[in-house]
């Protein structure tokens, strides 16, 4: 029974803090403030149950149905609110407060009920043992097992049913030792059913849940939505055909205007190289820079290292996906690597010609150490003499700071820095950096036949920076400062 409750509260914990990072941003900032909360909640519950003195068993049961429904329930609600409500951040910590009260009642209410059946010393070693165990349970089973294959909202919903199976087997194991609790049991036996029904039929309709509100807040009917072990994968389309992908609620880009983008980010890069035989792309599961790398008759090799299988399959096999990038993970040229890229780029290897950093933006610390002068030095090892690279740089307009944050940390290294943006409509103003070791001209040269946006006057018109968005003064991302994620999470959190 301990095992479970404290298995279970470690899984409620840990569900909040992942779900206020996916759509807040900033996981360690999350984490720490989810975490320090609850831990505070569940003292104040742990002090509070020195008021409960009467029918101790019954107080038990409900407690532990009050932590099913509440706890079972703060995933699919929170992730609602969010959709829905402009005080998402209010009720995300008033649920934890809530939760980790609940939490905090239920250890200290069964040891004083068991421990009238053991000596104190004998009770507090096994119920603080196997609280400990639970732990351990709750952290591997919540990485490795739930949010892979259930998701957010069906495992906190497992795990309410968890607590009300809990409540429900209580009502049997505890003693009636007197007609009134006899009866108190009874009657929570009765709740306990109606709680765990109520669970079970949320399960059922956690899809239907996590479908409406996601559609309500992205825009447009959601066609795909998976968790997978590293993020939350979701596809939405508009009445006019339009797609979009989604990752961890946040634009990955739009089928409508993609091209502008990936044209962009790579034939820039392509046309610094005499011949680009090799190419090395970190991040762009989705296959679309890859589509216009494979568009160069030069390239002979192509390797893609994203850390999600589940992304790269996507790009792979789902139809609207496949068609957009040409099906080009199919190619017998491209090598797919589904791996972290800072242990990736860390290895020798043979050197390629071009290097194409297509990583998120750098919303939290496990995305900004792919900005990092450690990584950049990585990508440099890997460059071959006259070779080139070319990065995404998010907005040098909304995200002005960041942007120059990732010219100066590439220039750090060792890199002679080309800046250039374009208008995404989907995006706005977006930049890019384009970066070799020696001199680098403004690249004039175009793949074989007619691409959708770049043209040779526009290629060289993306390289002529306007007022508003010049160079700005900034410290260099190190792994160690991180500088830039506090530089992108001041800017558009003016934005936003």
């Amino acid at each position: 029974m301990v095992l479970v409750i404290a298995t279970t509260g470690l899984v409620y914990e840990l569900a909040i803090a992942a779900l206020a990072s996916y759509v807040l941003g900033d996981s360690v900032t999350q984490f720490s403030l989810v975490i320090g909360a609850y831990l505070s909640a569940m003292g104040l519950g742990a002090w509070c149950s020195r008021f409960i003195s009467r029918r101790l068993e019954v107080a038990f049961i409900d407690v532990e149905l009050a932590t099913a429904l509440v706890g079972g329930l703060s995933a699919p609600l929170l992730f609602v609110a969010h959709a829905m409500s402009g005080a998402f951040q209010l009720l995300l910590f008033l649920t934890v407060g809530w939760v980790g009260v609940l939490v905090g009642l239920e250890l200290p209410l069964l040891i004083r009920i068991l421990e009238r059946r053991l000596e104190l010393k004998e009770l507090i070693a096994r119920a603080l043992s196997w609280d400990y165990a639970g732990a351990l349970v709750g952290s591997v089973g919540f990485s490795m097992v739930l949010v892979p294959k259930l998701g957010l909202i069906e495992s906190t919903l497992a795990c309410g049913s968890l607590n009300a199976l809990v409540a429900l087997g209580a009502t049997s194991v505890l003693p009636a030792t007197t007609p009134e609790l006899a009866r108190g049991l009874r009657r929570a036996r009765l709740r306990a059913g109606l709680v765990l029904a109520a669970l079970v039929i949320a399960w059922l309709r956690a899809g239907d849940l996590t479908a409406a509100a996601e559609s309500s807040a992205l825009g447009g009917a959601v066609t795909l939505s998976q968790q997978t072990h590293y993020q939350r994968l979701v596809l939405t389309e508009q009445p006019n055909g339009d797609f979009q992908l989604y990752l961890n609620g946040n634009l990955q880009f739009s089928s409508t205007d993609e091209h502008r983008y990936h044209e962009a980010l790579v034939h820039p890069v392509m046309a610094s190289v005499p011949h680009p035989r090799r190419v090395l792309i970190g991040g762009g599961g989705d296959g679309l820079a890859l589509r216009e790398i494979l568009r160069w008759p030069e390239v002979e090799h192509v390797s893609l290292v994203d850390l999600d299988p589940a992304m790269t399959e996507l790009a792979r096999h789902h139809p609207r996906l496949a068609e957009q990038n040409r099906h080009a993970l199919e190619d017998a040229r491209v090598e797919v690597v589904n791996a972290d890229a800072m242990v990736w780029f860390a290895q020798p290897r043979e050197p390629y010609d071009v290097i194409v950093l297509d990583f998120p933006d750098p919303t939290n610390f496990s995305l900004g150490k792919l900005y990092s002068t450690r990584f950049y030095a990585q990508a440099s090892a890997l460059l071959a003499p006259r070779g080139a690279l070319a990065v995404q740089a998010t907005s040098p307009y909304f995200a002005r700071a960041s942007f120059w944050c990732i010219v100066s940390t590439l220039r750090e290294v060792g890199f002679t820095t080309r800046p250039y943006r374009v208008f995404v409509p989907s995006f706005g103003d977006w930049g890019y950096v384009l970066a070799a070791r020696g001199s680098l001209p403004i690249p004039t040269a175009l793949p074989p036949g007619p691409s959708r946006y770049l043209d040779p006057l526009t290629l060289a018109a993306l390289f002529e920076l306007p007022t508003d968005v010049a160079e700005l003064p900034t410290e260099v991302n190190h792994l160690n400062n991180q500088a830039l994620v506090t530089y992108y999470q001041e800017e558009w959190l003016r934005w936003n």
